[in-house]
């Protein structure tokens, strides 16, 4: 029998939530076990789409469209096997969104759920967010910008919801709405039967965030790609305090694609030396490194400290903006571009959002657009979100050839019709290497497989101690280029290109 799922504990709040004084609230807090009592003495669970049941407007319910995969619903039965708690690590692109309005729609069916709490990390996530709870027989209040435009609607059905007029609430927010004053003086009125999903969870393991998330609401579930916190063991541990381990199974990148869930994909390393003043800079800030990464090792448990992160991450942001933003980029850009001008559905990344990257940016749009005349428009964190979804139509339709884009690609964004990356900056963080990889092989109609261009920054000449510093940096990069490379269609190829870096550094064993 297929999707069938025990509870064999209740679920609700845990005694562990009782550390490090978490509930600062003055109302009292109920488990929501007691919902499950009846449920659970049935047994089991079917993971189903509750096909002709009627669902009244508003309510969740899992559209007879949609066919959850075998793994989705492995997940879902084993976030409730786990108490109600626990996060998700699923590729990008493997439908984590449609797994928890599938687990919402399951609450809503055997316990009453009451109220879901979408918390997105970036404004245009909320939007996304709130089309597929629309397939989902949902009615979402969108809480974030302006808080005269939600409080009244959201303190409206939280009267009806308590006074019987209205059975079902959703509320899709941001970390920033979430942690602002208008939804916490909201949150204690939420019902027991409330469950929050926390969309890109990594986000919600910094200090401040993870301190806004609220502590009355027993149901909670975390979905991201890439959960573990780059450089920050604290932080991840948080957020799995919140909202639960990782659950069985992970759903990974070559997962998904042998499930279809991901397109197949060609992949094209392409090498890039430092100019010389760039290579001075990066020589010196490899050996700063190195030397703390040599105190943190020999003396660290000696005195008594956990590392020397503070100072280590300045450095390793400088040098990684320093080989995003590499001037000979450029020029391989161009080079490259010149002979795909009829080439269209093409995304180009440039960095973070710092200065450099924002002057790379604009010199990327230059060449392509004034230059070559690659029909070109960019999409960055300032972009207005009507703008956005024009140039997402217009990038669809092939108005526009190309997009050039900052971080706010990263994370959660939707747009399957990219077909083609050129991927001009990355940073050592593997949760931006992930997503930005699975970003471009979401499927769509017509859409058979994705090509990617990866510029990669080959290092200066290097002495010997600090040519092992580099090679320790390194080898985790590398290890995730070659896995990279061995999954796509090209694979021998594309390792060719990345033996040059493997020998450079004598790290042939990955």
């Amino acid at each position: 029998m297929k999707g069938i799922y025990k509870v064999d504990k209740p679920l609700g709040i845990t005694p562990s939530d009782t550390k490090q004084n978490l509930y600062t609230t003055n109302y009292p807090l109920q488990p929501i076990n007691k919902f499950l009592a009846v449920a659970a003495s049935k047994g089991t669970y079917f993971v189903n789409s509750g096909e002709g049941k009627q669902t009244p407007p508003g309510c969740p319910k899992i559209p007879d469209e949609i066919q959850l995969r075998e793994y989705q619903k492995q997940a879902i039965a084993n976030w409730f096997a786990n108490n109600g708690r626990g996060t998700l690590k699923m590729a990008t692109g493997s439908g984590k969104t449609i797994t928890a309005l599938a687990i919402a729609s399951q609450l809503y069916q055997k316990i009453g759920l009451q109220v879901l709490l979408v918390v997105c990390p970036f404004r245009h996530l909320v939007t996304q967010w709130a089309r597929e709870c629309e397939k989902f027989n949902l009615q979402p209040i969108l809480a974030f910008e302006d808080v005269r435009k939600w409080q009244t609607q959201l303190s409206t059905q939280l009267y009806n919801l308590h006074s019987g007029n209205q059975s079902f609430i959703t509320v899709i927010t941001t970390n920033d709405s979430l942690s602002s004053e208008g939804l916490q003086s909201q949150l204690k009125y939420f019902p027991d039967k409330t469950l929050i999903v926390g969309d890109e969870a990594h986000n919600l393991g910094a200090k401040r965030r993870e301190e806004s998330l609220p502590r009355n609401i027993g149901l909670r579930l975390a979905l991201s790609a890439t959960p573990e916190r780059y450089f920050d063991e604290d932080g991840t541990q948080s957020l799995f305090d919140y909202f639960g381990a990782i659950l069985e199974p992970e759903f990974t990148l070559k997962d998904a694609i042998q499930q279809n869930a991901l397109v197949h994909y060609l992949y094209y390393p392409i090498l890039v030396e430092l100019t010389e003043t760039e290579s001075r800079t990066y020589i010196k800030l490899t050996k700063s490194i190195g030397r703390i990464l040599q105190f943190r090792d020999r003396d660290a448990q000696a005195v008594g400290i956990e590392s020397d992160d503070q100072d280590l991450k300045p450095l390793l942001m400088q040098r990684a903006r320093l080989i995003g933003a590499a001037a000979n980029k450029l020029t391989a850009l161009r080079n490259l571009m010149k002979r795909r001008m009829e080439t269209s559905h093409t995304l180009f990344y440039c960095g973070d959002g710092s200065t450099e990257s924002t002057r790379q940016l604009k010199a990327v749009t230059k060449i392509l657009g004034t230059d070559l005349g690659y029909r070109v428009n960019t999409y960055t964190a300032e972009t207005a979100l009507d703008e956005r979804e024009e140039l997402r139509r217009q990038f669809e339709c092939g108005e526009l050839q190309g997009l050039v884009a900052i971080r706010c690609l990263d994370e959660g964004v939707d747009i399957p019709a990219i077909q083609n990356a050129v991927i001009l900056a990355s940073s050592g963080n593997p949760r931006q290497f992930i997503q930005r990889r699975g970003r471009v092989l979401r499927p769509h109609p017509g859409k058979e497989r994705a090509t990617l261009f990866d510029m990669i920054v080959l290092p200066p000449e290097l002495d010997r101690e600090t040519l092992e510093v580099e090679r320790n940096l390194l080898r985790k990069e590398l290890r995730r280029l070659v896995e990279f490379a061995d999954l796509a269609d090209n694979s021998g190829e594309a390792r060719v290109k990345l033996l040059a870096v493997q020998k450079r550094y004598g790290l042939l064993d990955i």
